[in-house]
C-alpha cells in the first residue's frame, strides 16, 4: 500500500537531509510509518514523533530551540542513546533546509510552548539577577540530592580517574581548589556563589579556614546554614543571602577568594567591574580562584537558545581571552589557567544518569516538564563539552603587590599526595 503523497513527502525530506549523514545510525518513528538513516546498519537510538506536526516543525525551522520544546512538551521521545541523538541534532543545526511552500501550506506548524522566564528590570542589574538565580536555584534540595550526591556540589568535578564515582570526584574538585589556593588556618576565606556551602565547609573541615560564602538563592542560603549548624566547624562558617556587588561597602578585606560557577551570570558587560570588587575585597598579595564555563571562540552563541529560554536566563559564556583580559585590566597577575572541560563531560554524565536512575522520585518532588528540561540541558551540555564548543577554566589570579615572587615554583604540590 502505498503511503499518502504528505507521508511520502516528509521521508524524501529526511532522505535529503540526510544523505551526507555519517555519525550513528537511527531511526525515525510516528503512528503510522518508520524512516531508517542507514537500511544496513542498526539503529542505536530511535526518535518516536507522537504528532507529526513536531516533525514538520523541526524540519522548517531546526534549532535547539525547536527541538528542546518538543521534548519537553513531550511531542518526541528519545529511545536509545540519548548523546548520540544530541550529536545528530547537532548535525541537522549545521544542515538545516526548508520544507518547499506547497507542502508547509499542509502542514500544522503550531507547537505549545512551555512558559518563558520573564524578568524585570535591565540585564544583569541586581534585581534581575536575583531573579535569574532564583528561577534556576530556588528548587526543593530534594531535587538536587538524588543526581547530586551528598557533597551537593553543582560544578564541575575533577576525576584523577574515570571509573571514579561523583561524591570522590566532587570532593577532590573541593580539595584541588584549597590547594590551589594554598588555603592556611585562620585565613579569611570568601566564596562568591557559595551553592548549598560544599566549598566552605570543605574549607573550614579540612583547613582551618574562616570561611565565608554569599549567594542569590533563598533555597541554597538555608540549606547551607543547615549543614554549618550540623558541622564541628560551624565556628569557622558563615552563609548570606547577598549580591557580591554589595561587599566592598562592608570594607572587609580576604586572604583568599574562591568563584565557582558563578560568573557564568555575571555577563560580559559586568565582568571587568566584576574582577575589580574581587581585587578590592582580598588583601595585598593574596589569591582569586575564578572557575567557570567559557565557549570556544570558533562556537558563537545560536541565535535560539534553549538554555537561555529555560535553564539559564542571561547566562552568558565569554571566550577565554576575553576573561582574561578582563582580569588583567583589573590588576590581577594571572599565575595558571587549567582547562577542565573533559572532566565537566564525565561530570555530567554523571548526573543525566543519576537524574534518570532517580526519575520516579523527582517527579514528586517537580513537574514532568522540569524534568525533561534537566534531562535536555545536561545531556546537551555533555555533548557541547565533548565537541569543545565550550569548556571549563580554574583561572589563578593573584592580586599584584610588587613583591618578590609568592608562590612555589611548580604545581606538584596540587596534585600529589592524595589521601
Amino acid at each position: 500500500m502505498a503511503l499518502p503523497a504528505l507521508e511520502s513527502d516528509r521521508i524524501h525530506l529526511l532522505d535529503t537531509l540526510f544523505r551526507d549523514y555519517y555519525q550513528s545510525p537511527f531511526s525515525i518513528r510516528t503512528p503510522t510509518w518508520e524512516w531508517q538513516s542507514h537500511e544496513d546498519r542498526s539503529p542505536v537510538f530511535t526518535i518516536f514523533f507522537e504528532k507529526e506536526h513536531a516533525l514538520d516543525a523541526l524540519l522548517h525551522r531546526p534549532s535547539e530551540l525547536t527541538l528542546g520544546d518538543a521534548f519537553i512538551h513531550k511531542e518526541i521521545e528519545i529511545e536509545g542513546d540519548l548523546y548520540a541523538a544530541l550529536r545528530m541534532g547537532n548535525y541537522v543545526f549545521r544542515h538545516a533546509f526548508h520544507l518547499n511552500p506547497a507542502t508547509l501550506a499542509q502542514v500544522d506548524l503550531v507547537l505549545t510552548e512551555a512558559k518563558e522566564v520573564l524578568l524585570h528590570g535591565l540585564q544583569h542589574s541586581r534585581r534581575r539577577d536575583r531573579e535569574a538565580i532564583s528561577h534556576h536555584y530556588d528548587k526543593p534540595p530534594e531535587f538536587f540530592l538524588p543526581w547530586l550526591g551528598p557533597t551537593m556540589v553543582y560544578s564541575c568535578a575533577y576525576f584523577r580517574d574515570a571509573r571514579q564515582g561523583i561524591d570522590e570526584a566532587q570532593t577532590n574538585k573541593l580539595e584541588v581548589i584549597c590547594r590551589k589556593l594554598e588555603l592556611k588556618p585562620e585565613e579569611l576565606f570568601l566564596d562568591l556563589g557559595c551553592g548549598w556551602g560544599s566549598l566552605i565547609l570543605h574549607a573550614a573541615e579540612h583547613y582551618g579556614a574562616r570561611a565565608h560564602g554569599i549567594t542569590l538563592s533563598r533555597e541554597q542560603a538555608k540549606f547551607a546554614e543547615k549543614r554549618i549548624a550540623a558541622s564541628k566547624a560551624h565556628d569557622l562558617c558563615s552563609v548570606a543571602l547577598k549580591d557580591y556587588r554589595e561587599l566592598p561597602s562592608e570594607g572587609k578585606r580576604y586572604d583568599k577568594i574562591a568563584s565557582v560557577g558563578m560568573v557564568e551570570h555575571v555577563g560580559l558587560k559586568n565582568l571587568e567591574s566584576y574582577f575589580r570588587i574581587a581585587y578590592e575585597l582580598l588583601k595585598p598579595g593574596a589569591l582569586f580562584l575564578n572557575h567557570g564555563i567559557g565557549r570556544s571562540q570558533q562556537s558563537p552563541p545560536p541565535k535560539e537558545s534553549f538554555i537561555q529560554k529555560y535553564v539559564f536566563p542571561d547566562g552568558e559564556l565569554v571566550p577565554l581571552h576575553q576573561t582574561i583580559a578582563c582580569a588583567e585590566a583589573a590588576g590581577f597577575e594571572v599565575r595558571d589557567v587549567e582547562n577542565l572541560r573533559e572532566h565537566y563531560a564525565l561530570t555530567l554524565r554523571r548526573w543525566v544518569a543519576a537524574l534518570q536512575q532517580n526519575e520516579k522520585a523527582l517527579l514528586e518532588v517537580i513537574p514532568e516538564m522540569t524534568y525533561r528540561i534537566w534531562l535536555l540541558y545536561m545531556a546537551g551540555s555533555a555533548v557541547a563539552f565533548d565537541r569543545g564548543d565550550i569548556f571549563v577554566d580554574q583561572m589563578l589570579l593573584r592580586k599584584v603587590d610588587r613583591t618578590t615572587i609568592a608562590m612555589p615554583g611548580t604545581r606538584e604540590h596540587w596534585y600529589q599526595d592524595w589521601s
